[in-house]
């Protein structure tokens, strides 16, 4: 086998591989450990694409590893013969590479007798989803690292139903993918002959129209948004994505007036010059917005990340300040908007689901008790939610009406089956408006919640775990995690631990096993003996351990103090 060395030298030899390739990795020529970063492995294909630094090398998002990953997509979709002619749907977001990678995965398409179809600027990951769905395509591509910072790009592959591929079939396009011996394998053929055989398809504002209208239809209440629409005071980034179209029309055409968008941030920039990290969930990120909000007196701002997948939320809390809503926060109150309006106009359907993730509020469960509405529980990952809606769909079983994730991913509606920043932005504002009605802010609102449901508080924290050591020590924290035994956290007994890379429940009271209903997957949940509870997992998109803590509690500063003490002791757990 050959070792990185060997491999790094190849490029630099082989006619397979372009003059600026071969330019940019002789300046690393004297750096070992560069060489080693980038060659020591091949970027995986894994569950939800590809996602990784910019730059040439087997371990790096380059025009190269897009196309090998687009031949094993390619080889399987032939394989399946599920269409008599397989159609692809792809978009790009603003990122650097985001136009040159689609092409290039979508003359590799052509080049296998695929037809791409590819839209002519960027456009969100939601629109990609709908896309696939509404030109009947068997799959569809994504180029994005959503809310990664500037240095990444990725590749997000979805399946005929909308959603991102689901298990069993991803892992066999994994294998299709890891059978390419060489990027010599890779077809390709030029753009004009692609386009003359009509396999390249420019996708244009025609479906544009045809989104903005599914997401307006999940509009509950218009008639609030028309009454409040003049007073509501929105100001709105989109980090230089996708999002400012596409929501700024979604938002006037619902009836929203009073929407300003930061400047600086309203046109496309790969590198996030005003942002550096392009995340609504880093109140960092919101300085810009926050500081117009506060010149025009906002009620609210709204944030979408580059793919316009995901949104973050900035409200005035009792003493005026802008506070910044989580994730599990702007998804109780969507969670309790659509219900309870749906309930009073007669519009929620006796069958009526709602889905969230593991990691997720648990008061989800309350609020769906409470409208008499099924709550579903999924492994972390929206396409574990866009598998649900399929299968609702296939047996006729539930309705969906909402799901969400705690990592600020929302969707009202099937007609796409990601999350949705566009559509969440129309129903946060609609429900902003719902409570001025009221008299009362969004936040007032959240209030209103806890005081019927009880408090829960939850937060994410990370640890940064870069390159080859980083893998390693990840996998060293789970398994030192699974052997210890742990029985007690801080002052609190472990009453439950499910541990689903066995897909096993461990009930610890009761000394009691059984198998967990959800997919196998690198995940650690512990349940204490005061209902908080905490969860371990290894992102599956970012070089990061992710650790999920929640509490319940009878106040706000009960469940603060509770939060802070469950965390503090938690994340000792990781050092290894």
């Amino acid at each position: 086998m050959s070792n990185y060395k060997d491999i790094y030298n190849e490029w630099l030899q082989s006619n397979v591989f372009d003059d600026a390739t071969k330019a940019e990795l002789s300046t690393i020529s004297d750096n070992e450990k560069e060489i080693e970063e980038r060659f020591y492995k091949t970027l995986e294909f894994g569950t939800g694409g590809l996602r990784g630094i910019i730059g040439a090398g087997t371990n790096r998002m380059n025009i190269y590893t897009v196309k090998k990953a687009t031949q094993g997509l390619a080889n399987y979709i032939l394989k399946q013969k599920t269409d008599a002619e397989p159609a692809v749907a792809i978009s790009f977001d603003c990122r650097n590479m985001s136009p040159e990678f689609a092409s290039e995965a979508a003359l590799t398409l052509c080049a296998n007798g695929i037809k791409a179809y590819v839209f002519e600027a960027l456009r969100p990951t939601p629109e990609l989803s709908f896309a696939v769905r509404h030109l009947g395509c068997t799959a569809g591509i994504m180029i994005t690292a959503s809310h990664n910072p500037k240095e990444y790009n990725g590749y997000k592959a979805y399946w005929s139903d909308g959603g991102q591929v689901p298990y069993p079939r991803d892992a066999e396009i994994i294998d299709e993918v890891n059978a390419i011996a060489s990027f010599g394998d890779v077809k390709t053929m030029p753009i004009e002959e692609a386009k003359e055989k009509g396999l390249y398809i420019e996708i244009g504002t025609e479906l544009d129209d045809e989104y903005i209208k599914n997401v307006k239809q999940q509009s509950i209440c218009p008639e609030i948004t028309q009454n409040a629409a003049n007073e509501l005071k929105i100001v709105y980034t989109p980090f230089n994505g996708t999002g400012n179209m596409p929501v700024r029309r979604a938002l006037a055409e619902a009836g929203f007036k009073n929407v300003t968008v930061v400047p600086e941030q309203e046109l496309p920039d790969g590198n996030f010059t005003t942002v550096g990290y392009p995340n609504p969930e880093d109140p960092k990120a919101f300085a810009l917005a926050q500081k117009l909000a506060l010149e025009i007196g906002a009620d609210l701002v709204i944030a979408t990340d580059p793919d316009a997948d995901r949104v973050g939320v900035l409200v005035k809390n009792s003493a005026g300040e802008y506070m910044v809503l989580t994730g599990n926060m702007t998804g109780v109150i969507l969670t309790e908007y659509i219900l309870g309006r749906k309930k009073a106009k007669g519009l929620l359907p006796e069958n009526a689901a709602v889905v969230s993730t593991i990691v997720s509020t648990d008061l989800t469960k309350e609020i769906c008790s409470h409208y008499g509405v099924k709550y579903f529980d999924v492994l972390t990952g929206f396409k574990y939610i866009g598998e649900k809606i399929k299968e609702f769909e296939i047996d006729g079983s539930y309705s969906f009406q909402f799901g969400f994730e705690e990592s600020y991913g929302y969707l009202a509606g099937t007609y796409a089956r990601d999350k949705d920043a566009v559509s969440a932005c129309m129903l946060i504002c609609e429900a902003a408006a719902y409570y001025k009605t009221l008299g009362k802010s969004l936040y007032e609102g959240l209030t209103d919640i806890y005081e019927k449901y009880g408090y829960t508080k939850e937060g994410t924290h990370s640890v940064t775990l870069q390159g080859k050591e980083g893998i390693e020590n990840m996998q060293k924290i789970m398994a030192a995690l699974r052997g210890s035994g742990l029985k007690v956290v801080g002052d609190k007994k472990i009453t439950k631990q499910i541990d689903y890379s066995t897909r096993v429940v461990h009930d610890m009271e009761l000394d009691i096993r059984r198998n967990s209903d959800l997919p196998a997957a690198d995940v650690l949940y512990y349940t204490l003996s005061d209902d908080s509870w905490f969860c371990i997992r290894p992102s599956g998109t970012e070089p990061k351990i992710k650790v999920y803590c929640g509490v319940r509690a009878s106040s706000e500063q009960e469940a603060n103090e509770k939060y802070e003490k469950l965390s503090a002791s938690v994340m000792p757990l990781l050092k290894i």
